[in-house]
């Protein structure tokens, strides 16, 4: 903790008036980054938009998250684990539902013929694997603008790599 309130320019006594310890960092984080997620997604499923435009309005955020909300969405991806009870286990409930509503979107576009007859599942993990995947070029930024990013995983994850 006296690291941490070093690097952002505070006593370590102070940081601890805002939080009891690493643990509560870490929920703190996690916590906030699922809250606006899942708001995002409320909004999105609220909407009229198609099946297609849903999903690419989901990647388009989750896209965007990783670019602009790097740190925070990071340690939501990779550090969630690491959560103390109960917040663990409605973190994980809330993962599996979020994924779940993602999923329904994908089976509606396959129902009204929007989508091929893929499992939504695979499609829930494919895309926010790719989007997890941004991990990599954000530590680089070597050959991308981030909007080049955003228009290029849109257009692979919704239509994939074969020229038809």
């Amino acid at each position: 903790m006296r690291h941490l309130a070093e690097s952002v320019g505070m006593e370590a006594a102070s940081l601890y008036n805002h939080f009891k310890g690493k643990s509560s960092i870490l929920e703190s984080i996690c916590l906030e980054v699922a809250d606006i997620c899942n708001e995002h997604l409320a909004i999105t499923m609220s909407s009229q938009e198609t099946a297609i435009e849903q999903v690419e309005t989901i990647i388009r955020f989750h896209v965007q998250m990783m670019i602009n909300n790097f740190d925070n969405y990071f340690v939501l991806i990779n550090d969630w684990g690491n959560l103390d009870e109960p917040s663990l286990s409605h973190y994980v409930n809330d993962r599996r539902n979020y994924s779940q509503k993602i999923e329904g979107i994908v089976a509606k576009g396959i129902a009204d013929g929007e989508f091929a007859n893929i499992n939504p599942y695979i499609v829930v993990l494919n895309i926010l694997s790719a989007i997890r995947g941004l991990e990599f070029w954000h530590k680089s930024r070597k050959l991308l603008e981030p909007k080049e990013i955003e228009e290029e995983l849109v257009k692979h994850l919704l239509y994939g790599i074969v020229k038809k």
